[in-house]
């Protein structure tokens, strides 16, 4: 039976539910799918195109399953039909030149037991007399870099850290000079490079011990958020709606957080904005050229699978307010469903002034409150924490924010009386070093403004010479330029010149004649700093801009490719946009890369306190005129405004 014949179908960008993975689960298992050997890596709804969620019929409920035998090379690509209860297609991968399914949970403690049993590991241990059962490894991807001996195999490399105790923060102490690469399949440490002993460093990173904080402090008094009425949204199934907006909640094992048809109610129609927006991929490149880790780079969505390590949200802790919390529902790895508790927070926050002006001539002093809407998860990679925040202003604004915080990725730093310094990483204490590194996000932004055609252009301010039409010099304007192919999509944001980009819909104007307009407005951080010719920037060539276009294909969903896990490069971007489609007009999918370049501060040892990257959607021409004109003053009994009609106004913030 089909898991919604008793029931009403669900709507087809709902989340799955538990039995759904079930019914998934049974179908592969009745075809001959899931031998014993056999491991889900990934299991989430295969969205309908948009050509069939906004057609005439319901769409079939499908579901896509990577899958990889642990006896065996290779992997499976298969998308089953929960409608009809069968498998719909079925695709063999070549690891050699697909690449490798994402790391499995199990490999995490694997690599550590596999290298805890080579002779070259031990005896590189005992030569920094160390003991083995307190030497933890960090299982790190691999990438790719040439070696022919790992050309098809499925490849870990380990770098070590002491642990002193069961409680000790073991990114503390870095094993430094010394790295092991683990073929997890066949159980076999291929190499161990092994450059002679470091000292280890002795700085304690226990944040969370007494003898490391001293005395907490005792001068902070309350913060109460409270909303005595409830919150302001109301949630239907996966349905948000908030004051004009209205969002689609999703959740993927891989992506996290995903948002679908988001809209905003202006007047007496519901106008759409974006159809989907997801962070499609993040990589993490290091910059230590040294043999033990110039390798280090991790694509922490394709390989890892950000989704599936969703923190459980905890009140008072990670959000402050009135909290509404989702579940999530995510396959493990033998297909069974896991509810990942509270991995979705969604709440309005109260964020200064909307808008404000006090006028002498009128006798008028108006002051209105912004509000957004928050909806955030949280995931645990290794040392690093990341947050990822999606914000809806009342003023049509879309924003999303990524927050990084944890443990950096830490290594040994010559110590006292060495002359010679590491140019490519910082000293955290004495001894301790953290290489610099960037961390790099590609938001994947499937538009939807006012329509399905949309035209892009880019914006930049111009500077204008003094002359006879200029005689003070004191002129500037912009100049626009349309981007109508993809191979002129391919941007770099220049803060200098103010560089924004407008997604317009020219079939839709507002009341000046105008096409109405969204513009994407970068933060203009560093790209990609790798060379060129490195295999880093072959895998990861989306960071190399900006800003990408291309034009809508429901397959392509991923910035580096379906399968980043080992695989030479080429795949993702660079190959969707080879055929140089037209953009102009037309269904396009924006691709913005934003991220930060971290030289490691003493100050983000032992903990690192939240760095901030991001970038906004603000509306130029969306609107006929403020849309947050209707917005009423606050009532508070602290506030009074100067107006007669506007008593209980909040006049400042």
């Amino acid at each position: 039976m089909s898991p919604h014949s008793a029931t009403a179908s669900p709507h087809p960008l709902e989340r799955l539910s538990a039995e759904e993975i079930t019914c998934a689960r049974k179908i592969l298992d009745n075809t001959g799918f899931l031998p014993d050997t056999a491991r889900v890596v990934y299991l989430g709804l295969e969205e309908p195109s948009k050509e069939a969620l906004y057609g005439q019929e319901q769409p079939d409920r499908l579901v896509r399953v990577l899958l990889h035998d642990v006896a065996a090379s290779g992997g499976r690509d298969v998308v089953i039909s929960l409608t009809s209860e069968s498998i719909q297609r079925e695709t063999l991968l070549d690891p050699a030149t697909d690449g490798q399914l994402p790391v499995l949970d199990q490999e995490f403690e694997l690599v550590e037991q596999i290298l805890a049993e080579d002779e070259r590991w031990l005896q590189a241990l005992a030569a920094r007399d160390l003991d083995v059962a307190k030497v933890r490894v960090a299982p790190l991807s691999a990438g790719v870099f040439g070696y022919p001996e790992e050309t098809g195999r499925r490849i870990l490399r380990g770098l070590a850290f002491l642990q002193e105790h069961p409680a000790d923060h073991a990114w503390a102490h870095p094993i430094d000079g010394l790295v092991g690469y683990v073929d997890v399949d066949n159980r076999t440490v291929t190499q161990v490079l092994d450059l002679g002993p470091v000292p280890v460093p002795k700085e304690s990173g226990n944040f969370d011990d007494p003898a490391e904080t001293g005395p907490l402090r005792a001068s902070q008094k309350p913060i109460e958020i409270i909303q005595p009425e409830g919150p302001s949204f109301t949630l239907d199934g996966d349905r948000l709606e908030w004051e004009k907006w209205s969002v689609r909640i999703g959740f993927d094992a891989r992506e996290g957080l995903v948002l679908h048809q988001i809209s905003f109610h202006d007047g007496n129609r519901e106008r759409p904005i974006v159809h989907r927006a997801s962070i499609s991929e993040m990589v993490v490149p290091y910059a230590d050229p040294s043999p033990v880790r110039s390798w280090q780079n991790y694509f922490d969505t394709g390989e890892y699978m950000i989704g599936r390590y969703a923190n459980a949200l905890e009140l008072g802790c990670d959000c402050l307010g009135d909290i509404t919390y989702l579940d999530a529902v995510i396959a493990d790895e033998f297909g069974h469903p896991r509810v990942l508790r509270n991995a979705i927070c969604m709440h309005e926050e109260d964020f200064g002034v909307l808008f404000k002006h006090t006028d002498l001539w009128a006798g008028s002093s108006e002051t209105r409150r912004q509000r957004r809407m928050v909806i955030s998860f949280f995931t645990t990679i290794g040392n690093y924490d990341y947050g990822f925040y999606w914000y809806l202003y009342l003023d049509g604004t879309i924003e999303c924010e990524a927050k990084a915080t944890g443990v950096v990725f830490t290594s040994a730093y010559p110590g006292p009386g060495n002359d010679t310094t590491n140019p490519y990483a910082s000293q955290l204490a004495p001894g301790l070093g953290a290489p610099y590194h960037q961390h790099l996000f590609s938001a994947r932004l499937d538009m939807m403004v006012d329509g399905h055609h949309n035209s892009v252009e880019e914006i930049n301010v111009q500077r204008v010479p003094t002359g006879p039409d200029n005689p003070r010099g004191n002129a500037f304007t912009h100049t626009r330029t349309p981007l109508r192919t993809e191979s002129q999509a391919q941007r770099l944001a220049d803060n200098r010149a103010g560089r924004v980009w407008h997604i317009t819909n020219p079939g839709s104007r507002n009341r000046l004649g105008d096409p109405v307009a969204y513009a994407l407005l970068p933060e203009g951080n560093p790209e990609l700093l790798a060379d060129d010719d490195s295999p880093i920037q072959r895998r990861a060539t989306f960071a190399t801009k900006h800003l990408w276009v291309t034009r809508y294909d429901p397959a392509e969903r991923y910035a580096a490719g379906d399968f980043v896990n080992q695989h030479p490069g080429g795949a993702g971007l660079p190959a969707y946009v080879a055929e140089d489609r037209d953009i102009d007009g037309q269904d396009v999918v924006v691709w913005h890369t934003f991220g930060l370049t971290h030289f490691p501060r003493p100050e983000d040892w032992p903990i690192m306190p939240v760095d901030y990257t991001g970038f906004k959607l603000k509306p130029v021409g969306f609107f006929d005129r403020n849309p947050a004109l209707d917005v009423p003053p606050s009532a508070s009994a602290h506030c009074q405004s100067r107006s007669p009609e506007n008593t209980g106004a909040c006049c400042h913030d």
